[in-house]
This record gives C-alpha cells, sequence and structure tokens, in this order.
C-alpha cells in the first residue's frame, strides 16, 4: 500500500504502467508464498519440539510464542529462528514503507498550496493509522524473548488479530465523503437527542 501511495504521489503519470495488473499479482503472489513459506518453517520447528504436562494456550490465538512456551525442552533455536524471521520482515517491511513515506512527504512539502498539501496526506493518513495499530501490537507482542512477559499480550494478541482488521474498513472508508455524511448525520441526531 506504501509503494502504491508512493507511485500514485511521486510518479502520477507513471502509475497505470508501473501499477499493472500483472505488477499487483506478482505482489500478492510474493507476499501469499512469503507467508506460507515463514508458516511452513515454523510449522516445521514446532513439529520438532517435545511437549509435556500443560497444553493449554493462555491467549486468544495459537501463536508460535505461545506454543514455544509450552515446551519441555528449551527453546532457545527456535526463538532465534523466530526472531531472525519476523525481525527481517519487520525490518524489510518498515524499510519500504519508511523510504515510501520519505519520498512522499518530499513531494507534499513541495506542493505550493495548502489545500493541495492536505488533500495528498489525507490519502495517506488512513494507511498510517492502520500501519501505526498492525505494527505496534505487532511489535510489542512479537518482537521480544518469550520469557519476558509484559501482561498486555492477550489484549494485544486480540487487537492486532480481531480489532485492526475489523477497523481497517473504517478507517479507509471515513475518506469517502458520503461516509463522512452520514456520519456526521448520526452524531448530529444522537447530540439532539442527547
Amino acid at each position: 500500500m506504501s509503494y502504491d501511495r508512493y507511485v500514485a504521489i511521486c510518479l502520477p503519470l507513471n502509475y497505470s504502467v508501473i501499477m499493472s495488473g500483472r505488477f499487483c499479482i506478482l505482489l500478492l503472489a510474493f507476499s501469499w508464498v512469503a507467508g506460507f513459506l515463514m508458516s511452513l518453517v515454523f510449522t516445521l520447528q514446532v513439529a520438532q519440539l517435545p511437549f509435556c504436562g500443560d497444553n493449554e494456550i493462555d491467549n486468544f490465538v495459537c501463536e508460535f510464542t505461545n506454543l514455544l512456551k509450552l515446551a519441555c525442552a528449551h527453546p532457545l533455536a527456535n526463538q532465534i529462528v523466530l526472531f531472525a524471521m519476523t525481525g527481517s520482515v519487520a525490518l524489510a517491511t518498515f524499510l519500504v514503507i519508511i523510504t515510501s513515506y520519505v519520498h512522499i512527504i518530499r513531494v507534499i512539502l513541495k506542493i505550493p498550496s495548502t489545500e493541495g498539501r492536505r488533500k495528498v496526506f489525507s490519502t495517506c493518513s488512513a494507511h498510517l493509522v492502520v500501519l501505526a495499530m498492525f505494527y505496534g501490537t505487532g511489535a510489542a507482542t512479537n518482537l521480544k524473548p518469550s520469557s519476558i512477559s509484559l501482561g498486555h499480550e492477550k489484549p494485544a494478541a486480540l487487537f492486532y488479530t480481531v480489532f485492526a482488521p475489523m477497523l481497517n474498513p473504517i478507517i479507509y472508508s471515513l475518506r469517502n465523503e458520503e461516509v463522512k455524511k452520514a456520519a456526521r448525520k448520526v452524531m448530529h441526531r444522537r447530540q439532539s437527542v442527547l
């Protein structure tokens, strides 16, 4: 999405050539294959762990880090692989996002009119909110040693697996003028009732 915004804002005349249907399918296929391969590696690692005793996961989701806590053996090698893989994927996507938005901000600052800047920034603001919600909670729960418990793992896991995806359509639709008008109408009715 950040690359799409970069191309739309920084290279608008080349948008249809760069973001062709074929390129979008390649991006989608790459995402699916990368996700599948990461899941396969984690599944193979969990399959090799010895489990004994308590078999209840103390969380809402059955994630790799939660399964590591149930292992009888010390899963240091698995933790290293988990940290390396999630860290490298998070770092790579973060660098693409930051690079895209640095270029976008550079272009926004060159726009002479305030209204033009506001319009361009509004096309990116929804994406930035969604990124902050997803990456913030995901990083807080996954990019720490599993032996450290901060006490916020359950709410954070619930937020980034349920609430963030559920809020995506709402956040992105707030840019739509008809949705804004309907929201204002509902808020106005609510205020007049109170």
